[in-house]
């Protein structure tokens, strides 16, 4: 399925920001500057990771895997009684406590859940298994039960909901803001913060000419010069 952000843009676009800090220091050091590029398509192999790998390096042919993690299991996304939740218990201590958790135990002892590899073998077999278990139970009541155990988990939320989570409200990432035309409104602050700099969204984003004139006064043009190119239509 479609990924809900435009994610090759957004990649490419944090992939060409690194590698031009990456110049800026360099040349900081030789004062030599260099062309930066990179583009839509080599942002998304590159994102590929190790599936790539799987395929360059072992010659595999990874398959599409849904919602779960490509090669190992339990890891992925799971039905409740009232939504959904992600939770991962691959191995060791996080698999046992999700046998206690769900209260299924003999999963633990079943010979085709027995390690990574069978259960990777098996896992249509353990995800049926699993969402049985999952559906006796909200979501909010598995990912509090989870987490108790120490269990990667979290709810799968639409977006009133991720806005709506505390977490996401004590970060103050939707910042409040007054626009000229919309009234009250939020806007998403950037999602890296620097110590000693403030993230702090000053005013809205301008309209579209909304500062002409400012920046063509700046630039040295005079107030005849301006009215001539808003007469023309230039501006």
């Amino acid at each position: 399925m479609r990924a809900g952000v435009a994610i090759s843009d957004i990649t490419a676009g944090l992939q060409l920001a690194v590698g031009i800090l990456v110049a800026l220091h360099e040349r900081e050091r030789t004062g030599r500057g260099r062309h930066v590029h990179t583009s839509l398509l080599e942002s998304m192999i590159g994102m590929l990771d190790f599936q790539a790998a799987r395929f360059t390096v072992a010659g595999e042919r990874p398959p599409q895997s849904g919602n779960h993690h490509p090669t190992l299991g339990p890891m992925g996304m799971y039905t409740t009684a009232d939504g959904h939740l992600n939770l991962a218990a691959p191995w060791g201590r996080l698999w046992s406590a999700l046998c206690d958790v769900l209260e299924r135990p003999g999963l633990a002892t079943d010979p085709r859940f027995s390690g990574p590899a069978e259960r990777a073998a098996h896992r249509e077999a353990l995800n049926a298994e699993i969402t049985a278990a999952l559906a006796e139970r909200t979501t909010a009541e598995w990912v509090e039960r989870l987490n108790d155990a120490g269990i990667p988990a979290g709810p799968v939320n639409d977006i009133p909901q991720t806005f709506a989570d505390p977490q996401v409200r004590h970060l103050g990432i939707a910042t409040p803001i007054s626009h000229p035309a919309l009234g009250e409104i939020e806007i998403l602050r950037n999602a890296t913060q620097i110590e000693g700099v403030s993230g702090r969204i000053r005013r809205p984003a301008p309209e579209a000419g909304e500062h002409s004139d400012e920046i063509l006064l700046e630039l040295g043009l005079e107030s005849a010069e301006i009215e001539a190119l808003r007469a023309a239509e230039i501006i």
